[in-house]
């Protein structure tokens, strides 16, 4: 399911921007420190149940993820540094936006953490599995562009036809759907990288 395999496609539509951004002299870290605070505004806009200003900043951090990447490829100025950087910078950014949400109300806390702790053990050990020599693994059945696309979809979902089935709103069905897709992902990822190391 995961959407980091179609990066390759929507390289022809990022590439004006990139130039542009290069020209305007946007560095990579330019993109992934706004990626940071726009993540930060939507959890505090979810917190506040101001949900559009939310979708918008999600929109803005998805957009500079995509950037920062983008911009040191073409710029190839890719380095560990950099890696690091927005690696953390991403953990972060899924900590405000899903915390965000829970905390505002939106999902009840337990279905929140359920979410929280799925994505975040996805996400530790597809990096884990580079720190021990197997090479950084993205499989899965949830990426961190899927998380942000259904979070924007949902988002519209949630201001435009507000709905509840089986006493959780669309969120929390979502929510239900990163933790259980999440911890399914985190386990294919320990065992493919149990399976390749002694």
């Amino acid at each position: 399911m995961t959407l980091d395999q179609y990066r390759s496609h929507v390289k022809v539509y990022f590439d004006p921007l990139v130039a542009i951004a290069i020209r305007c002299r946007l560095t990579p870290n330019f993109f992934t420190i706004a990626a940071l605070i726009a993540s930060a505004a939507a959890g505090v806009f979810f917190f506040l149940r101001m949900e559009v200003f939310g979708i918008l900043a999600v929109a803005l951090n998805a957009f500079c993820d995509a950037m920062d990447g983008a911009v040191a490829r073409e710029m190839q100025i890719q380095s560990k540094r950099g890696d690091f950087l927005d690696h953390a910078v991403d953990r972060y950014a899924d900590i405000f936006i899903i915390t965000g949400i829970f905390a505002g109300g939106l999902v009840p806390w337990q279905i929140g953490v359920f979410a929280l702790t799925g994505v975040l053990m996805a996400s530790y050990l597809g990096t884990q599995a580079q720190a021990v020599g197997v090479g950084r693994n993205y499989g899965g059945l949830l990426g961190r562009a899927d998380r942000l696309v259904l979070i924007l979809v949902v988002g519209i979902l949630e201001v435009g036809a507000p709905a509840m089935f089986y006493g959780l709103s669309w969120f929390g069905w979502l929510f239900v759907l990163f933790g259980l897709f999440g911890h399914i992902t985190a386990f294919q990822r320990f065992a493919y990288v149990w399976a390749k190391v002694e």
